[in-house]
């Protein structure tokens, strides 16, 4: 083992989940190696000289600027477009993210979301805070249509979790020629995307933000959602209108939302997505889960140990193509 710091895991947290525990679990599986915690900017800039991985929410180009013999920054979220890619990448530096760790709980996340409105727990919860036994009309999943955007990791855990139920699935993918788990793969292409929306009993947001994701869901398809749909996001806020969705639920167009993402976010107080009873807002929660750094630990010990092996990056468990 070098004396050297050689793996340095920056000072911020995630989910409230402490950097140090992360910092502990790398160094129990990378023994020969040096992994350091930085718990100051003072510390950041003065052990990132010898590092030749950095783990991290994120990174400034002023920090970068101190760094002499890096190779790899490991992001520790599945998004990555607030890094200094660019610089990154002048400098020859390999870029990893999450992708993938967020994928059972983020999944069990949706199912709940969906039994919480075919079951209409909510009803249930407010009659028993009024202490008031009386039955209510409940749904039933079994025969219902779920359409998924995006069959990355995450998306694929929601069908996976979703098959015991006896429902149809859809999956909306950039390459549907490549196929998926759903019953049903289609492309965006606007004709197949509404068929698919017309037929959709529970519609997950699944994807990331794009080009072609930006405001997907607007006046247009919420028009053609049928009127008991329930919208789900656990993808990013702008994929949806907010405006269209505010719209589309003051009008009875669609049975609800579930919205663990939203635009803005943070949810101003005043904004009237918070004063419906068929709207279900979690805080950008679903990501959260005690085994965060577990699961990316093992990811970012093992690229490590690739990196040691072959001295490239290139057959790097999630690099980042930019």
């Amino acid at each position: 083992m070098t004396d050297e710091t050689d793996i340095l895991v920056l000072r911020s947290d995630t989910h409230g989940l402490p950097a140090e525990a992360y910092a502990d679990l790398l160094a129990d599986r990378l023994p020969g190696h040096h992994v350091r915690l930085a718990r100051t900017p003072s510390e950041e800039r003065e052990l990132i000289r010898d590092a030749r991985v950095v783990s991290g929410v994120d990174i400034d180009e002023s920090l970068l600027e101190h760094a002499e013999n890096l190779r790899l920054f490991a992001g520790v979220a599945a998004g990555y477009n607030h890094l200094p890619l660019e610089t990154l990448a002048e400098m020859d530096v390999a870029v990893t993210n999450a992708s993938g760790i967020h994928a059972p709980n983020i999944a069990e996340q949706v199912l709940g979301y969906v039994l919480t409105f075919s079951r209409r727990f909510r009803e249930g919860w407010e009659r028993e805070r009024r202490r008031e036994w009386r039955h209510y009309q409940a749904d039933e999943l079994k025969g219902s249509t779920v359409t998924v955007v995006g069959l990355g990791a995450i998306g694929t855990a929601v069908v996976e979790r979703l098959v015991g139920f006896g429902v149809h699935t859809i999956g909306v993918r950039y390459t549907p020629e490549k196929g998926g788990s759903t019953d049903e793969v289609i492309g965006f292409e606007q004709e197949e995307f509404h068929d698919a929306l017309s037929r959709t009993d529970y519609l997950v947001i699944a994807a990331p933000l794009s080009d072609t994701t930006r405001k997907l869901i607007s006046d247009d398809e919420f028009q053609t959602l049928p009127p008991n749909a329930t919208v789900i996001n656990v993808g990013r806020g702008k994929i949806i209108d907010s405006d269209a969705l505010v719209s589309a639920i003051q009008k009875n167009q669609i049975d609800g939302a579930a919205l663990d993402v939203t635009d803005p976010e943070p949810l101003p107080a005043d904004h009237p997505l918070w004063r419906f009873e068929n709207v279900v807002i979690t805080p950008h929660n679903a990501g959260h889960s005690p085994k965060h750094w577990d699961r990316l630990a093992d990811i970012v010990a093992d690229n490590v140990e690739r990196l040691d092996e072959t001295g490239t990056v290139d057959e790097l468990e999630n690099v980042v193509r930019s």
